[in-house]
């Protein structure tokens, strides 16, 4: 069995994975963002965002280095980015402005900003793509799927009840979470750039 799957690369896999996206600390994120939704509608969002999350990383995991190369973008600009999208976003929590994000069922907010660049971020991006270099025959890449596979649907379990969360804190505790969300979301798009900027002077490129 241990020649057909690398149970060592799948538990550092999905340790890591799980590390970077901090299902726990996406529950308020998620709360803020879908606080206008209706229980039905959170849990759609929840399920996309989880599946959007998965789509982009495996896409990177398969053909990130080669898709980056050919647009001659880098991995810091990249990073940088999503801190840029992330900052928009926090902005709006913090000024109450989160309906504007919810829109349209949440399908916006499963896209964006939830699918990626929270769950499917810089971070998990790299780290899938480091993985799969690191993947030894069919036993690695075997590995690195299932190990995606199944941080994904813990998020996904996580985002599922998060409206147990909400009818437990009701619409002023609700709003209390959205306000500390956007906090936390500015401080980790602040991060996201500062990253990004330092990896620009480090590597000059």
């Amino acid at each position: 069995m241990s020649s057909l799957f690398d149970v060592q690369l799948f538990n550092s896999v999905i340790v890591t994975l799980l590390v970077i996206m901090n299902p726990p600390g996406a529950v308020p994120i998620f709360l803020a963002l879908t606080g206008s939704l209706t229980h039905r509608q959170r849990l759609v969002a929840a399920r996309r965002a989880s599946l959007v999350a998965l789509g982009v990383i495996a896409a990177f995991a398969l053909f990130g280095q080669q898709l980056l190369t050919y647009l001659h973008i880098s991995l810091p600009a990249l990073q940088g980015a999503g801190g840029l999208l992330l900052l928009l976003v926090a902005l709006q929590l913090l000024l109450g402005q989160e309906s504007g994000v919810s829109s349209d069922a949440g399908v916006n907010v499963a896209l964006v900003p939830l699918g990626t660049p929270i769950l499917a971020g810089p971070g998990a991006i790299v780290a899938t793509m480091l993985a799969v270099r690191q993947a030894n025959g069919v036993g690695g890449f075997l590995a690195v799927a299932v190990a995606l596979l199944a941080a994904l649907a813990i998020v996904w379990l996580f985002l599922r009840f998060a409206g147990q969360v909400h009818r437990l804190l009701r619409d002023s505790g609700t709003m209390l979470v959205t306000r500390i969300a956007g906090l936390l979301l500015s401080a980790i798009a602040v991060q996201m750039v500062a990253n990004s900027v330092r990896a620009f002077v480090t590597t000059g490129s």
